[in-house]
């Protein structure tokens, strides 16, 4: 009777173990799986960067070549060009 008692305590522990061990293997899946998306969403946030930075840096070459018109632009127009020349 005895001996059944123990194997029976034992059975109980060995089945509590197992179901600890597969909570914790999936426990690393998910964690795992947290991980790879994260990796992804940082590589997606890492692209947008490059991409807002790149459409920033055309934006300032836009301005910048507008302002070099406009000065260009201004100084053609002082400049007496036949066009816009003195009319008696």
């Amino acid at each position: 009777m005895l001996k059944a008692i123990n194997t029976k305590i034992l059975l109980a522990i060995l089945a509590a173990l197992v179901a600890i061990g597969g909570l914790l293997i999936h426990q690393n899946h998910v964690n795992e799986a947290a991980a790879a998306a994260a990796a992804r969403s940082a590589a997606i946030l890492q692209q947008q960067q490059k991409e807002a930075d790149a459409i920033k840096k055309e934006d300032e070459d836009m301005r910048r070549r507008v302002e070099e018109n406009k000065h260009k632009s201004r100084a053609w127009n002082r400049g007496g060009s036949s066009t816009n020349g003195y009319i008696p």
